[in-house]
């Protein structure tokens, strides 16, 4: 996926999706394993995480959607995804496993959806079976985090790179579900460039494999767009005259704010890059939403 700034240089967005054919295949065979798809979605960015191969490979299996990571996304956008989602026939809730918010409400939703097959249950004297949830979502969705904060222990191996969890794992918790966690997988191609720059800003595509220069370039741009007074109050920016920078010259008035400078003056675009991103990925800019349903 490619994209030109306004100083003419162009956004790369490249990614080697390695196992991720063979992830597509093993979600396919588990699927006659277990009861319902718990399938996760960035609240940030519900639209472009959701892989759209997800609901073509699972085909009418039960399914729950969450949207993770709740806690850094706008709570009056988050209401509107949740709607969004409801008035499609789906089953949604939002959650945070790092604060835990919304938790308490999932196995309930899930013995919601299976109802029919939990009576079957009851009535063979099998009440106290667990049901069993395959656990889906692009990388670095928050798939480990959540199963981790349901099994009450470190049982999924969590990091903050995408691609960590490589093979499927079979993990119990106290709340009658077993999960059955998957690798986050990606797609062969992205046919919006704006699903690419998503995926790369929130950290589903690796760092190491990105200009991040460039893709916090673009976050600068759109920040100053969608969220401009969470932005110039961090950066103790202007907003009249930030609002009318291209996304290379906002980049570096960020930088020299932050007094990221090298030997005779000049900005370090590297400090600043990684500054920038990591600060709106843990929601220090504010609760931003890249996304809203009405623009999908």
């Amino acid at each position: 996926m490619n994209n030109n700034n306004e100083k003419g240089q162009k956004v790369s967005i490249n990614w080697f999706p390695g196992h991720m054919a063979k992830t597509r295949r093993i979600i396919k065979e588990s699927l006659s394993e277990v009861d319902i798809i718990i399938e996760l979605l960035d609240a940030r960015i519900p639209y472009s995480s959701k892989n759209p191969e997800i609901d073509t490979i699972i085909g009418d299996k039960p399914k729950l959607i969450l949207l993770t990571k709740s806690s850094l996304s706008n709570p009056k956008t988050n209401d509107l995804w949740v709607d969004y989602y409801s008035k499609k026939k789906n089953s949604i809730l939002l959650i945070d496993s790092v604060t835990g918010a919304g938790l308490d409400k999932l196995a309930l939703a899930v013995r919601d959806i299976l109802k029919e097959k939990v009576e079957r249950y009851q009535n063979k004297g099998m009440s106290g079976r667990n049901l069993k949830a395959m656990i889906v979502g692009i990388p670095n969705v928050g798939k480990s985090s959540l199963i981790n904060r349901l099994a009450g222990g470190k049982k999924a191996k969590v990091e903050n790179r995408p691609g960590v969890t490589l093979t499927k794992q079979w993990v119990p918790t106290d709340i009658g579900l077993t999960l059955l966690d998957m690798p986050g997988v990606l797609w062969p191609k992205f046919e919006d460039m704006r699903v690419g720059e998503n995926l790369a800003i929130t950290g589903a595509i690796k760092d190491t494999i990105l200009d991040t220069e460039e893709i916090a370039m673009v976050l600068a741009k759109r920040l100053i767009e969608i969220a401009p007074e969470e932005l110039c109050g961090r950066y103790k920016l202007d907003c009249d005259e930030a609002c009318e920078l291209d996304s290379y010259d906002l980049f570096r008035l960020i930088g020299k704010k932050r007094g990221f400078l090298m030997s005779g003056g000049e900005i370090n675009h590297t400090r600043t890059a990684e500054m920038l991103l990591e600060e709106f990925r843990s929601a220090k800019i504010g609760r931003i939403s890249l996304e809203k349903p009405s623009e999908v």
